[in-house]
């Protein structure tokens, strides 16, 4: 299967791949076990290579090793079972969900729909990105598929849980955001002080499970 590298500055490349099927957070994780590889962050449809500005020829040292490790990933996908499995409560409470309405109305279905809907997946955590421990969540009801904002809020609460297009997610720290909030998460997805410091990691999977304001606010006010 044919892929590129394109260079990144001086000490990374950038590597994609036509075949839908790839599993690019199987794949980083293989080509993270090279000793000259400083880290490995996947994407939807990519592979960013960290490496030492030093290394000669990074091209021609990882070349092969994304060759093999393609090959070897296509043939035999890992099982999802593999993987880490976590379950989030999130309330869907109007006071906390200040778009649920508009999405309902925008999917053609009741707000209690989108909430069952929105709840039942199990989710796969595709990559982290837009701002720190924020999880790109796989696995949406095609029937939420809402668009984003036209002009962002210049502040989402942190915990909010939006959907963008196909895809939905959980803001871990206050922030702008223009995705459509529909709910909220009382737990926190980082923590600078800890290794890791998120909660989530990529091919993580991950429910959501319904909560009443109360428990909401129970859970909030455990929080250290």
């Amino acid at each position: 299967m044919a892929f590129e590298m394109v260079p990144l500055g001086d000490s990374a490349l950038l590597v994609t791949c036509a075949e839908p099927k790839l599993d690019w957070v199987a794949l980083g994780h293989r080509i993270r076990a090279l000793p000259e590889c400083l880290d490995a962050v996947p994407a939807y449809r990519s592979l960013t290579l960290h490496f030492a500005s030093t290394l000669p020829d990074p091209e021609g040292r990882f070349g092969p090793a994304l060759g093999v490790a393609i090959a070897a990933l296509l043939k035999h996908p890992p099982k999802p079972t593999d993987a880490a499995q976590h379950i989030l409560p999130v309330c869907y409470h109007p006071s906390l969900a200040p778009d649920l309405d508009a999405v309902a109305r925008h999917c053609g279905l009741t707000t209690d729909e989108v909430i069952a809907r929105h709840s039942a997946p199990l989710y796969r955590v595709a990559f982290l990105g837009f701002a720190p421990g924020f999880p790109f969540l796989t696995g949406l009801d095609p029937s939420l598929n809402a668009p984003r904002h036209a002009t962002p809020r210049q502040s989402v609460r942190a915990g909010s849980v939006g959907i963008a297009g196909n895809q939905t997610g959980i803001y871990p720290a206050a922030s702008p955001g223009g995705w459509q909030l529909i709910g909220c998460c009382p737990l926190p997805l980082i923590h600078f002080n800890q290794d890791p410091p998120t909660r989530l990691q990529p091919g993580d999977q991950l429910r959501l499970e319904p909560i009443t304001l109360a428990r909401f606010h129970e859970l909030l006010e455990a929080q250290p």
